[in-house]
């Protein structure tokens, strides 16, 4: 940072200035950070809603199974002419079928749940430069204005 003010040529920025700028810079970069953070989140968070989406429908599909089951031995026998045994294993295994397929797109919707590692990486990278930044020194005058100081 120089320590010329870039509104008026030669003059020096006061430390006011100095610190005023530092903050909106590290007020900006804060900002910055929290909508990278905001825009990888919010990708994560949708595939988990519709892989929480998929794993609530593969278990309503399971519990439907229990009375399409017992609809099926009783109706089954009559209207198809199989046994007992067939009813039960055709319709039943067709719910299971269903419910596998889509438990197999939630887990395949989990597994693509990162963490947010632009972010992590920046946030990294923000603190190693801020870590290694020092202060300028300032040339030493004898006609330096003094700060007054309140307390003795």
């Amino acid at each position: 940072m120089s320590a010329v003010d870039q509104g008026a040529p030669g003059a020096e920025r006061t430390l006011g200035q100095l610190v005023a700028a530092a903050t909106a810079e590290m007020s900006a970069l804060v900002h910055d950070e929290i909508a990278l953070a905001k825009v990888e989140i919010k990708q994560d968070v949708k595939r988990a809603g519709i892989g929480s989406g998929a794993a609530i429908a593969a278990g309503v599909l399971v519990l439907f199974s229990l009375p399409v089951l017992s609809f099926a031995a009783a109706y089954g026998v009559h209207n198809l002419g199989l046994g007992l045994a067939w009813s039960f294993l055709i319709v039943g295994g067709a719910f299971w079928l269903l419910a596998g397929l889509i438990g197999l797109l939630a887990v395949a919707k989990f597994k693509k749940i990162k963490p947010p590692v632009k972010t992590m990486d920046s946030v990294k990278q923000t603190a190693a430069l801020v870590g290694t930044v020092k202060p300028h020194p300032r040339p030493f005058s004898d006609q330096a204005v003094g700060v007054g100081r309140s307390s003795s």
